[in-house]
């Protein structure tokens, strides 16, 4: 085996089928984007002429809806730390505590979401928060609340929280299995030796828990804000970024550039910014991560 470490054509042999099918499924198509971005492009293989930063100056500078798309990603970026993440851990936390038959049903019952199909999830919540039909406005009319009737998905003035709900509850059971199997690999010891110098409740949790769940937190929260930045399916069956641009998010706002405004050289260059705005948003957030758990 040494021998076969110290030879450089074999190392050579043995990754170069990773790198070409990186290359062939990562790179290249990142090289023809930017390629297309600079160009006035209607479709691959149609005639176009060489147009510069053309579409990245109208994009950047009198593009309103790349940056609302961008602000609502942004949003829901936010969401997903602030509220789906917390609310992760605190579960997490209970269903460690529970234990038996039941921390298993309830571990499974949170799951449920995240194994149905992104259509029938779409199609679920169009359903339930259909102003005529929906089982939300009808169970407000039976509590006697029906002036707060509502079409949710509807109106802009709701349709964005409505979005953001329903993706952060979709997303919620990703983060509670993370966190609870982070809690699994922490030893029992840790909470027994802190308990004895005195800690207990939200103290013991905040000091033991949290900091040694760092690691885990870190790839969330990086998981999170991609997640956010690149989410489509959703929003594309239920709203497809309307009512007007109130959901408009990146991916959604490319989508519908590149297939329904047939501006492919315009989508492409929406797309190395989303790539960039990726890679910006990752290093960010591990920055700010590993710096806060430096402080623990």
């Amino acid at each position: 085996m040494q021998k076969v470490f110290n030879n450089k054509m074999a190392i050579f042999l043995f990754v170069f089928p990773g790198i070409l099918l990186f290359s062939l499924t990562f790179l290249v198509p990142i090289v023809l984007s930017a390629y297309y971005s600079f160009r006035d492009t209607l479709s691959p293989g149609t005639p176009s002429a060489f147009i510069g930063f053309a579409n990245y100056t109208e994009l950047l500078f009198h593009d309103s809806r790349f940056w609302l798309a961008l602000r609502n990603a942004v949003l829901l970026g936010l969401g997903f730390i602030l509220i789906q993440h917390p609310v992760a851990i605190f579960f997490a936390i209970m269903l460690d505590r529970l234990g038996g038959k039941a921390e298993k049903w309830f571990r499974t019952i949170f799951f449920i979401p995240c194994v149905i199909s992104v259509v029938v999830i779409s199609k679920m919540w169009l359903s339930l928060l259909d102003p005529t039909f929906g089982a939300f406005n009808k169970m407000l009319d039976s509590l006697g609340l029906g002036m707060l009737k509502h079409a949710w998905l509807g109106d802009s003035s709701t349709a964005l929280i409505s979005m953001l709900f329903i993706l952060i509850w979709a997303g919620f059971g990703w983060g509670l299995l993370f966190y609870y199997a982070g809690l699994k690999g922490i030893p029992d010891d840790m909470y027994e030796a802190a308990s004895l110098d005195g800690a207990s409740g939200f103290r013991l949790h905040w000091r033991i828990t949290v900091p040694l769940l760092s690691p885990v937190i870190t790839v969330q929260i990086t998981l999170a804000m991609i997640t956010a930045l690149k989410q489509m399916e959703t929003v594309f069956l239920t709203t497809n970024g309307g009512p007007g641009d109130s959901t408009q998010f990146l991916a959604v706002y490319l989508y519908n550039k590149a297939f329904s405004a047939s501006q492919y050289g315009y989508a492409n260059a929406i797309s190395i910014l989303f790539i960039i705005v990726c890679l910006l948003a990752t290093y960010l957030s591990n920055k700010l991560t590993r710096s806060d758990a430096t402080e623990f």
